[in-house]
């Protein structure tokens, strides 16, 4: 089979083509042949060497896509040849608060991930995709979209009366964006760029703030809040706009913090008015398999479409690398198998 891996990971360049034997379903497994993959931030920062431990050179990258199972091991029941099937890339979290333990199988990390021909997952984790949702809707919800439901439903129980404030026009901001007015909640949104306020607009967001236009974007939102703040912060900015978060919120608010960007800042730069608003500040790392089959209903019943930006071929995947990291693009980058 045709496949990518990470090389040297000294940056993008070091994606290499590569061919491999096919893989044969263990007991337990099944072979999925992608159709659709989706880059997430992280995908880059793995190939320059900034995300996560030492990797092998042979390592296939990509975290998150829709494929076909075309063939299953022995004792495998959930899933046959024909499914069309997704997959969370915390492959053993399958139901239950969150462990540690879900670190030890990452696809496209600790394992073998979706840039090939096919791929061998648990077939415990894989789930059907219902035939009313096309790939492109869930090709890329392993990674941002999982993380949004499970920030937005699991853990700060969104309701309609809330104000959801999201850090950028990224993946998880996005996909929290279409999440949460689909519960009634209003939306704040930032970005440097005015197009991307706009498009976020059309998308439903009710407030955006250009933080290149504001520095102090918190204040403005504040202003545009007549001063209550928003309910829900998704912090995924890192340590150095945690502080703007903090003055950004309710009283009350949840502030849920997202990814590993590093900062120089101090952890918690307001402590007083962390105590003050009552805040509570929560990490979390992805979701459950039971969060993923509950976010796929909720995609399937509101007809909820993926922002798509560009889809590339696959021999054309370290260009659509390349693109992804110039961070000018608004949606889902995608490689089409």
């Amino acid at each position: 089979m045709k496949a990518f891996q990470l090389g040297a990971r000294t940056g993008i360049e070091s994606l290499t083509a590569t061919t491999r034997p096919d893989p044969v379903a263990a007991p337990g497994q099944a072979i999925v042949a992608p159709r659709l993959v989706s880059l997430i931030s992280r995908d880059v920062q793995i190939l320059r060497g900034t995300y996560g431990g030492p990797q092998p050179a042979e390592r296939i990258p990509m975290s998150e896509g829709v494929g076909e199972v075309i063939s299953v091991g022995e004792g495998v029941t959930q899933v046959k040849p024909g499914d069309r099937v997704v997959c969370g890339h915390f492959a053993t979290w399958l139901d239950g608060k969150f462990s540690p333990t879900v670190f030890g199988h990452d696809i496209g990390i600790t394992h073998d991930g979706w840039l090939a021909e096919q791929v061998a997952l648990p077939a415990a984790s894989l789930i059907r995709v219902p035939d009313a949702l096309s790939d492109a809707q869930v090709a890329g919800l392993a990674s941002a979209g999982l993380t949004a439901w499970n920030a937005l439903v699991e853990t700060s129980h969104i309701k309609a009366s809330d104000l959801v404030l999201c850090l950028g026009t990224g993946g998880v901001s996005l996909a929290a964006l279409k999440l949460a007015k689909t519960h009634g909640a209003r939306v704040a949104i930032t970005s440097s760029s005015d197009e991307k306020l706009e498009i976020a607009r059309q998308l439903g967001a009710d407030i955006t703030i250009n933080y290149r236009s504001h520095p102090q974007w918190a204040a403005e939102l504040m202003r545009h809040t007549g001063g209550a703040g928003a309910d829900i912060v998704l912090e995924t900015g890192g340590v150095d706009t945690m502080g703007q978060s903090i003055a950004a919120a309710a009283v009350n608010a949840r502030i849920i913090v997202i990814g590993v960007s590093p900062g120089q800042g101090p952890a918690i730069p307001d402590y007083l008015a962390f105590i003050a608003k009552n805040l509570t500040i929560q990490g979390i790392a992805n979701g459950s398999r039971a969060m993923f089959v509950d976010l796929i209903a909720a995609i399937e019943a509101n007809d909820i479409q993926t922002v798509v930006s560009k889809t590339y071929r696959f021999h054309e995947a370290p260009e659509a690398y390349r693109y992804f990291a110039a961070a000018g693009h608004l949606g889902k980058v995608m490689i089409a198998l």
